[in-house]
């Protein structure tokens, strides 16, 4: 695994969630922050993307609006539109399901449903693709942390072909269902989500900009080592041993890990490792030593006192919370959605 797929991979959860969605114009959203993350893409018209903070973003055809944290934020048919918290909205969507299919099916009340849509709606329509990802916050991967409130991806020719691509054939799959849709759907969203990422990745280096963990993926040393980690976590690295893998003096590597990546080599192993035992407890039914020995601990004592200082609660006790729905569990994806896309939610 790749640092990238293992960061997506470590925080993602559940079903991923879409529809394509039509608003005649005026239409002005506010949307309340929820715990995901969501997208908008704008197939047909324009639009205005308000963000918690800073000037508004004007969407145009092709555009990708991503906000890995769910912010609250805000869509406008023009920037003259009252906004409102809620809407009765006269949009339609057609809308993933769960269980299998899609189908048509009208918007309705907001979901808090404290205004209503100020304008009757008849103008011109903008179509956009909206989707929301489930996220398990309670271990998000630091290289997500680097990631602004809203990410712009601007429609240009020629850049990122394989994030257009995707539109694309998501754009298709909800226009039109077809037979397999319920396995492809998912497929396409998740690697809407990776593309998404190397597109905004791709972006900064190309302006410049880039730092933290967008110049750690850059950087043939740094990214060396975290490929070695995340290949074989459970090898007993050393620093040498990694400064190796990076082509770097001890002294050097170290420094340049610790300014990138944010936290001194071996440090950041025994995370990653921790983060990893986590996924493996919550999602396998492995037995605990045979995880411990996954994520290189040979003695199960040892593990499980590394696990209870990094969690809080002993592995098995963990476990079993998380089998219970307990903490750190989210909202489903399709209220998350609905929120996103000022929809009614599916009944959950």
């Amino acid at each position: 695994m790749d640092v990238l797929s293992d960061a997506v991979t470590a925080v993602r959860t559940g079903r991923p969630h879409s529809a394509r969605v039509r608003r005649p114009a005026p239409f002005g959203q506010r949307f309340p922050a929820v715990d995901g993350a969501g997208f908008h893409v704008v197939v047909q018209g324009s639009c205005w993307l308000y963000p918690p903070d800073g000037a508004p973003l004007r969407l145009g055809v092709g555009d990708v609006a991503f906000l890995p944290r769910g912010a609250a934020h805000a869509l406008a048919d023009s920037p003259s539109t009252p906004l409102v918290e809620t809407t009765a909205a006269r949009s339609t969507a057609t809308s993933t399901e769960p269980g299998g299919g899609a189908r048509e099916r009208p918007g309705g009340q907001g979901v808090n449903r404290p205004g209503r849509q100020a304008t009757d709606g008849t103008g011109a329509e903008t179509v956009m693709l909206c989707g929301a990802y489930l996220l398990d916050g309670s271990r998000s991967h630091p290289l997500l942390h680097d990631l602004p409130e809203v990410i712009h991806l601007p429609a240009r020719i020629a850049r990122h072909p394989g994030l257009h691509a995707t539109v694309e054939l998501l754009g298709a799959e909800l226009l039109q269902p077809r037979p397999g849709g319920d396995a492809m759907l998912p497929a396409l969203l998740d690697v809407l989500l990776l593309q998404i990422l190397r597109a905004w990745f791709d972006e900064r280096a190309a302006d410049g900009a880039a730092t933290g963990w967008a110049a750690a993926l850059r950087d043939p040393g740094v990214a060396a080592a975290l490929r070695a980690i995340h290949g074989d976590p459970g090898r007993q690295w050393t620093v040498g041993e990694l400064a190796g893998r990076a082509a770097l003096s001890r002294a050097a590597f170290a420094r340049r890990f610790s300014a990138l990546v944010g936290q001194p080599p071996l440090a950041y192993l025994t995370w990653w490792r921790m983060t990893l035992a986590a996924r493996l407890l919550r999602d396998g039914d492995a037995p605990l030593a045979t995880v411990a020995r996954q994520v290189g601990y040979t003695s199960e004592f040892a593990f499980a006192h590394a696990f209870k200082r990094e969690y809080g609660s002993a592995p098995g006790g963990f476990r079993r919370t998380a089998r219970s729905g307990g903490a750190g569990t989210v909202q489903p994806a399709t209220r998350i959605h609905a929120e996103l896309a000022g929809l009614t939610p599916e009944p959950t």
